[in-house]
């Protein structure tokens, strides 16, 4: 089955190339002009979102699909700065290409994400994934991460994060349950703190889809780990 594309992008002369040229690699292309539209939905497989739209700011579309949606994000943008860049992969975009940029390596991109999120896709519909665990391990015995056989380097607040979200995954632990036990019960700083440690341990685990945002309510891990024990096997 093809890839189906969401292309978020209010320049003419940029769009309608791009999305013929998407076509042309067998992708299916839904374009639309405005942030409001794109919210709208549907997603798709893929999102490719501008961030100079006229209503709003990419930033902030990037945001609101991500509070309500897995879908894998790509951001385009003539604002190559760091500082854009880092601001969207923090709120969770999958991708960041500068512009310009060639179709070609556009494809490519998004062939990578949609592989990697169809594998978390079909890791969960696994009848028999609630008694295997995944390639996920956790010790918090010596404060170490694996993903498969490949050590996994997290500061101190990203493990306990991770840490917390593991004792029970698949439960959802609310935005105040999360501060209060990872920073403290009374930690009066910006929010914002916790999305960026979310999206930054998304990025360092490799998929986005294990740590899964509900709406409004919190956040869970949607893989099982290892049991700690397996992590000084892998050490040793």
């Amino acid at each position: 089955m093809g890839v189906h594309v969401l292309l978020i992008e209010d320049d003419e002369t940029i769009a309608e190339p791009l999305a013929e040229g998407l076509r042309q690699y067998g992708l299916t292309v839904h374009r639309v002009a405005t942030g409001g539209e794109g919210l709208r939905g549907p997603y798709g497989d893929v999102v490719i979102l501008d961030l100079g739209l006229p209503d709003m700011d990419g930033i902030d579309v990037c945001r609101a699909i991500r509070e309500t949606s897995d879908v894998p994000v790509v951001i385009l943008s003539a604002r190559g700065e760091e500082a854009d860049r880092v601001l969207g992969l923090e709120l969770g975009a999958d991708d960041y290409l500068a512009k310009p940029f060639s179709v070609r390596e556009l494809v490519a991109r998004i062939r990578a994400v949609h592989r990697r999120s169809s594998r978390q896709q079909s890791y969960d519909s696994e009848p028999s994934s609630e008694s295997a665990p995944g390639p996920l391990v956790v010790d918090r015995r010596t404060r170490q991460v694996w993903v498969g056989e490949a050590p996994v380097t997290l500061t101190p607040k990203e493990f306990d994060l991770l840490a917390l979200l593991s004792e029970d995954a698949g439960a959802v632990y609310s935005r105040q349950q999360i501060l209060d036990r990872v920073w403290d019960e009374h930690y009066e700083g910006p929010t914002k703190t916790l999305d960026v440690h979310v999206a930054t341990l998304r990025r360092k685990l490799g998929d986005p889809a294990w740590i899964q945002t509900l709406r409004g309510v919190g956040f869970r891990l949607a893989v099982r780990p290892r049991q700690d024990t397996a992590a000084s096997d892998t050490a040793s």
